[in-house]
């Protein structure tokens, strides 16, 4: 049988996706052919017969872990209290997600190389502001395309000036600047959303922040990029982006611009990876 081309399907666009959340952007710009097998295909990869941990749950038990952390947190809290809070908080969280004791252990020790720092941060964090969304949806709509797009923070603090700062919590490795200029847009989206009233809680607020809290290998605080101007340029680049695949004859591409060629996604077999080369060029087809 000949090999398989590139693939670009081309749905009609009542079967596009009019609603994504902010982190399945960087995929659209990325690999568009996943958009395409899970928003409009729904597909979902099966889970393995036999469950081990792996990235995805040590980055959700981390996330749940600064969840309570955060809410819980009392008032003129000392750091030797706050960090031994945290041990708490982690060790009741993995008791109840983290079904292996030996992965317990490793967690539990990970997050204790990296406590001391996140504490000093975390109390430097408290005298600047206050949190006041936590994992909590919040939409815009494109009325103009029809689109809405989401966003679930882990935490937007408002500051003593009544600016906002947004944090994202990170397990894995961080974007680099220039992959936030050109396809990672989760914090400057986020923070176009909160400037537009996408969170109810905030009403409209400027956001004057936006930061990474490394927990795990690159640990410590890396501020993204942002002012007024990225902002604005990021939010046009952003529509102009969804009106493209909001027309017929743009094709959902299989890994458009993957970050590495290794890098392997839960569809690729799908697009018949491997028959073809990333020097091809995509083949359209109108499908549906």
């Amino acid at each position: 049988a000949p090999p398989a081309r590139r693939p670009s399907p081309r749905p009609p666009v009542a079967a596009r996706p009019k609603k994504l959340p902010v982190t399945d952007i960087s995929k659209l710009i990325r690999d568009p052919y996943a958009i395409y097998a899970s928003r409009v295909l729904r597909l979902r990869p099966l889970d393995p017969l036999l469950r081990r941990p792996d990235a995805r749950l040590r980055g959700t038990v981390l996330h749940k872990i600064m969840d309570h952390f955060i809410r819980e947190r009392p008032e003129d809290e000392t750091a030797e209290g706050a960090r031994q809070r945290l041990r708490d908080v982690a060790e009741r969280v993995m008791r109840d997600h983290v079904s292996w004791p030996g992965t317990r252990r490793i967690y539990l020790a990970k997050l204790d190389r990296v406590a001391a720092g996140f504490i000093a941060d975390e109390m430097q964090r408290a005298a600047a502001g206050r949190p006041v969304l936590i994992e909590k949806t919040g939409s815009v709509l494109l009325e103009n395309i029809g689109f809405v797009l989401t966003a679930r923070p882990d935490r937007i603090d408002l500051l003593q000036d009544g600016r906002l700062h947004i944090y994202d919590y990170k397990t894995g490795t961080l974007p680099t600047r220039k992959q936030q200029d050109h396809f990672d847009k989760q914090l400057r989206l986020e923070a176009a959303m909160a400037e537009r009233g996408a969170f109810a809680e905030l009403g409209s607020a400027t956001v004057a922040e936006a930061t990474h809290i490394g927990l795990g290998s690159d640990a410590g605080e890396y501020p993204a990029k942002l002012s007024a101007e990225i902002i604005a340029e990021t939010w046009a680049g952003f529509q102009k982006l969804i009106a493209t695949y909001a027309r017929r004859e743009t094709g959902y591409s299989s890994r458009r611009a993957v970050y590495q060629v290794a890098i392997t996604g839960d569809f690729d077999h799908l697009a018949r990876v491997g028959e073809w080369e990333m020097s091809d060029l995509p083949e359209a087809e109108d499908v549906g």
